[in-house]
């Protein structure tokens, strides 16, 4: 997919492809951690205002999800697996808070252990597409 393209009916096109895509990855996992991060995961978020945050168990399977699309690196998901509860909930809020400047929304994430900039914008991403 060119990401220069204007013709929206490509751009459907791809999108109605993605669940496809995703099964013919032949990873069994993937597909039910993509159903938690795209659909569950941010309403999860959002029940949540005015004060918004994410749960360490639902970082770990943001983890999961993110490891199990890529490379797979176990000590990320051991140190996201063994952050406090409080720490996780604090940081979160402090970053949605901080949207929409995402540059201080990824800082409030990244003091977590484990988390990089990609998991901070996966995290961000769920919470405001």
């Amino acid at each position: 997919m060119d990401f220069e393209c204007s013709n929206p009916s490509l751009w459907r096109e791809a999108l109605s492809s993605y669940q496809a895509r995703v099964e013919s990855l032949n990873k069994p996992d993937l597909i039910s951690l993509d159903e938690f991060y795209r659909n569950q995961l941010p309403s999860l978020i959002h029940q949540r205002n005015p004060n918004p945050y994410i749960t360490t168990a639902e970082l770990s399977k943001l983890m999961k999800w993110k490891l199990t699309r890529g490379k797979w690196r176990p000590r990320l998901l051991h140190f996201v697996s063994s952050l406090d509860e409080s720490s996780v909930q604090s940081a979160s809020r402090k970053a949605f808070e901080s949207l929409p400047d995402l540059t201080k929304a990824v800082s409030e994430l990244t003091v977590l252990k484990g988390v990089g900039p990609a998991t901070a914008s996966a995290v961000l991403a769920a919470y405001a597409p």
